[in-house]
């Protein structure tokens, strides 16, 4: 098997088969197993299966046109809340997002990470469409499912862009 950090793309056509509740919430158990500082876990979810909510959401998020044609996509919101941390929630669930795409390569899922924070049109637009309070962030949008085609691995590394010791 292909190490599935490397072999991970972002996929953004999908099959009409459904993604079942058993699948989806291995995505979630591995998006909460993800890093956090002083394990505050930042992370709320919102899991969307409904048609006409999903096409909403590409009214006004440029790259979204797939919303639509995903079986299920969630929503990763940051609560900091009263973290001991609050400043890092985005790093937190930046590293829970990362952990869900992971884990739907293993799958054999294929998904896209859509950045909704720190883009305040995109935030309060969720928050009216999902009813999410102020206090939370919505942070990004991952739709799943299954691919329509593989992308073959793209190696990114670039000594270029790495220094040690010092700069």
């Amino acid at each position: 098997m292909d190490d599935p950090v490397l072999s991970r793309r972002s996929i953004r056509k999908y099959t009409d088969q459904p993604v079942d509740d058993a699948t989806v919430e291995r995505l979630l158990r591995a998006g909460m197993a993800a890093p956090s500082a002083g394990n505050q876990q930042p992370w709320r979810f919102v899991v969307i299966r409904d048609r006409a909510t999903l096409t909403q959401i590409t009214e006004w998020h440029p790259y979204a046109k797939m919303l639509p044609l995903a079986p299920v996509a969630v929503l990763v919101c940051g609560d900091a809340g009263e973290a001991k941390w609050a400043v890092l929630w985005a790093q937190d669930c930046s590293a829970c997002v990362e952990n869900m795409l992971i884990e739907a390569e293993l799958l054999g899922l294929g998904a896209v990470w859509l950045g909704i924070h720190p883009l305040p049109e995109r935030e309060e637009a969720l928050r009216g469409l999902l009813g999410i309070p102020e206090t939370v962030v919505p942070f990004a949008i991952v739709p799943f499912g299954w691919p329509q085609e593989r992308k073959a691995p793209s190696d990114r590394y670039d000594e270029g862009r790495v220094h040690f010791e010092r700069w």
